[in-house]
């Protein structure tokens, strides 16, 4: 029964966040925003809203090992399962933007993530956790990332000669071709409606979010499992659903390029702003196992850089079978040896 409910929530969930950006990137583009800068912004923030309001509601209600399992859970899963999985479909091309930009920054962000969990070897206390300090330098780095981002990607707009950016040109795709949340911006409906799809949206985050919270904490006392194992596994698999959707549907439309970018964007994401915001609601203590499960995220996301600066910068379905067995390999382990 709770499985189901689980189900349930995180279908509401992930369905009125679609509605809820579809909304408010409308009215965005109504107050006179540029298309280009709504897809940059609530593209990326709306396909991670499931994250942001697990995590958020769980820290607030004092899950905090909910709201650990799922910020590094989804992660892996991003990379371990749905790059994989796209590459299986379809080799993915790498453009040299996310090569230079996003994957040398999601490094950036893994390794600030393991050594602002490292308290007891660096502080020299008895007990390893995310606190408020850690979770403002963490929001900070988001912030310069998301700065750079936009600057970068405007002047690249604006000036043809450089080489193309594929977060440019994915969002842009979207906004001309219809497809996709970014597409929702450059669609003309009446104001009232589209502050009913964000009030509707809003209505159904906050219940979806609510069931799949309880039902995940359910889940996790009666099997008896450490809540981070549930967040780690059927959680972050659920609100990752948004991510395979985009990327197997880009790989099946011969657009796969489009893939590595929106996973490696999502982690950054994850990592920065939803560790940040969770680690300021409530400090997030890191729970048993949990540093292994951030080695298991680290060495995925290092993967990705030697795979993909080779010669032809392509993940290949060798590659992509490789990390998908890496990832469930691990995640049985797991969950087999977490009692």
């Amino acid at each position: 029964m709770q499985i189901l409910i689980l189900v349930a929530g995180l279908g509401l969930l992930i369905g009125g966040a679609d509605l809820l950006v579809r909304g408010v990137s409308a009215l965005a583009r109504a107050a006179g925003v540029p298309p280009l800068i709504i897809g940059l912004t609530l593209v990326a923030f709306g396909t991670s809203l499931p994250e942001v309001v697990i995590n958020c509601l769980s820290a607030w209600n004092g899950s905090t090992g909910l709201a650990f399992g799922n910020v590094i859970g989804s992660c892996a899963v991003n990379i371990g399962f749905v790059l994989a999985v796209t590459a299986l479909i379809r080799p993915l091309h790498v453009e040299a933007s996310v090569i230079v930009r996003e994957i040398p920054m999601m490094l950036l962000a893994v390794a600030g993530m393991l050594v602002l969990s490292g308290d007891r070897l660096l502080n020299h206390v008895d007990h390893n956790a995310l606190v408020r300090g850690d979770g403002a330098i963490l929001l900070l780095l988001f912030c310069v990332f998301l700065y750079y981002v936009i600057k970068d990607a405007l002047t690249r707009r604006d000036e043809p000669q450089l080489q193309h950016d594929a977060l440019v040109e994915e969002v842009e795709r979207n906004i001309q071709t219809g497809r996709g949340l970014a597409a929702a911006a450059g669609r003309d409906r009446p104001l009232w409606l589209s502050g009913l799809m964000s009030v509707g949206g809003l209505v159904g985050v906050a219940g979806g979010g609510r069931l799949a919270v309880a039902a995940a904490v359910n889940i996790a006392e009666a099997l008896r499992v450490p809540q981070n194992i549930i967040g780690l596994t059927l959680v972050s698999f659920g609100t990752t659903l948004p991510e395979l959707a985009t990327c197997v549907v880009a790989a099946r439309r011969g657009q796969s390029d489009i893939a590595i970018g929106n996973v490696v964007g999502s982690n950054i994401f994850n990592l920065l702003f939803i560790g940040g915001v969770v680690s300021m609601i409530r400090p997030i203590p890191i729970p048993d196992g949990g540093h292994v499960d951030l080695l298991l995220m680290a060495g995925l996301s290092a993967a990705l850089l030697p795979v993909t600066i080779r010669g032809p910068r392509m993940v290949t379905r060798a590659e992509g079978g490789l990390l998908l067995a890496a990832y469930v390999s691990f995640v049985v382990w797991r969950t087999l040896f977490s009692r």
